[in-house]
């Protein structure tokens, strides 16, 4: 089940994390990340809606969207799958969810952007997202920093 993250669900959010360190996320992101769950719309409706997926009262993937040159650009936003769960398909779900909530809610965005790494651009790209620049070791060392952008 997909629904808003509420705040007892950040340890889960943030352990969603812990478990994808270190082949999509460097340490050093984990600050980041705690510092934008303790800001980020709960409620699912703001400007900055974040959401988790539940499977058997377990979190195990999360993400949402943010307004990036708004109205014409959104982003999605802290999107990952519990690191042994990768490749069950688990990730289609919501992003289809995220983009389908930005048609929704904000009709004006033309185009959604995601800052991702090397490993997951062949996943977005299956959504329509295509590379525009790609920053060598740009998250860390062998983390690469791909921004793709897609037509809504």
């Amino acid at each position: 089940m997909l629904r808003p993250c509420t705040s007892p669900d950040r340890p889960s959010c943030l352990n969603l994390l812990d478990r994808n360190l270190p082949h999509f996320f460097v340490e050093h992101e984990r600050a980041d990340f705690a510092a934008f769950l303790d800001r980020v719309d709960r409620l699912g409706t703001g400007s900055e809606p974040y959401f988790v997926l539940e499977r058997e009262g377990e979190v195990v993937a999360c993400g949402g969207v943010g307004p990036e040159a708004f109205p014409a650009l959104a982003c999605l936003s802290w999107g990952m799958v519990r690191g042994d769960l990768h490749g069950a398909g688990l990730g289609s779900e919501p992003t289809r969810s995220w983009l389908d909530w930005l048609r929704r809610h904000w009709p004006a965005v033309t185009h959604a952007k995601i800052e991702t790494s090397h490993h997951t651009e062949g996943f977005y790209a299956c959504f329509g997202f295509e590379v525009a620049e790609r920053t060598l070791d740009g998250y860390g060392p062998g983390l690469d920093r791909v921004r793709m952008v897609a037509r809504l």
